[in-house]
């Protein structure tokens, strides 16, 4: 198993996660899901947990997911979608944004 993140603390809590529940099974990784350091077709399974509602170029952030799946492999994302653009006054207030 491998856990990606683009930032050192959040890979430290994951690592530190990990320990504390006894899991050796697996390796994490400093990286942008823009530019995975993975061959292609390297994983069964790619999950996604709200990560892509915060990276602007959506297709680059796909190309790369499908690029390390494996063929017949699963795709499994949890994200936050809008239909409708955000008022100036809702990007202000970070009560929206968070929770």
């Amino acid at each position: 198993m491998t856990g990606v993140d683009m930032t050192p603390e959040m890979l430290a809590k994951a690592r530190t996660s990990a320990a504390e529940m006894g899991v050796q099974n697996v390796e994490f990784v400093e990286a942008e899901v823009e530019h995975l350091p993975f061959p292609d077709a390297s994983f069964d399974v790619v999950i996604s947990n709200g990560v892509i509602d915060l990276i602007p170029d959506k297709d680059a952030v796909f190309n790369e997911l499908f690029r390390v799946l494996a063929p017949g492999g699963r795709l499994q994302i949890a994200d936050v979608t809008i239909q409708n653009p955000v008022s100036a006054e809702g990007r202000r207030n970070i009560d929206l944004w968070t929770g």
